[in-house]
């Protein structure tokens, strides 16, 4: 190796096919100094070690205490989700389901604005929760394979509301043994990243498998009465 050749990738190249030259030289790694990744002073290469891995140990405590706290708050999701599915499952008037999902969601979640609008269920025929579809609602709700989260577009949907929200999530409603929505329900914020496009949609989705269940007793007519 000449002066020429010298440089930092060099001779980091050379000490990783050379593991054994510390231990050759000895008295080079005691002496070695290296800056001081905070302070304006050098100190010791094994010093400099010791920081290094006092710095990943804080990161892993962090993060350990992120997944920590998210394990205590999905935890706390998953009992509100079921708290109102055992609700629904107890509501012996299927009629009230609509409202049930309104209130209930409302109560638990913390959301101030919701709004449910649903077809195709003759048991809600005529009802508040069938007023204001139109076709272009029914069309935006079949082309919606997924939640949407994020700022108001101008969707149609979002009227329902009566209130302009900052964010708002649109999810389409399916029962179980459909493949086309039969309603849209709409959950509005006042804060613009409650409802943010990058959010992950997993818990939405299974609100919508447990909503359109409970909806699809209404699915076919009442019967008649003796």
């Amino acid at each position: 190796m000449t002066q020429d050749t010298l440089t930092a990738e060099a001779i980091a190249d050379y000490l990783s096919q050379n593991p054994d030259f510390f231990e050759a030289h000895a008295d080079v790694f005691a002496n070695l100094s290296v800056p001081h990744p905070h302070q304006a002073r050098a100190i010791s290469l094994g010093e400099r070690q010791i920081l290094t891995l006092r710095s990943r140990l804080r990161e892993y405590e962090q993060r350990l205490k992120t997944l920590l706290q998210n394990a205590g708050s999905n935890e706390r999701i998953n009992l509100d989700v079921m708290q109102w599915c055992a609700r629904m499952l107890g509501e012996p008037d299927a009629t009230q389901i609509p409202a049930h999902i309104i209130r209930s969601l409302g109560d638990q979640f913390d959301l101030n604005a919701i709004a449910l609008r649903v077809w195709d269920l003759p048991r809600l025929a005529d009802s508040e929760f069938t007023e204001d579809v139109t076709p272009a609602i029914r069309n935006y709700a079949k082309a919606l394979e997924h939640p949407y989260c994020g700022p108001l577009k101008d969707q149609e949907a979002a009227a329902w509301l009566g209130s302009q929200p900052a964010s708002l999530a649109i999810v389409p409603l399916r029962t179980l043994n459909r493949a086309e929505p039969i309603g849209l329900l709409v959950l509005g914020s006042d804060e613009p990243q409650r409802f943010a496009p990058d959010m992950g949609t997993t818990f939405l989705e299974m609100i919508a498998t447990l909503a359109g269940a409970a909806l699809g007793r209404l699915a076919t007519a009442a019967p008649e009465v003796a």
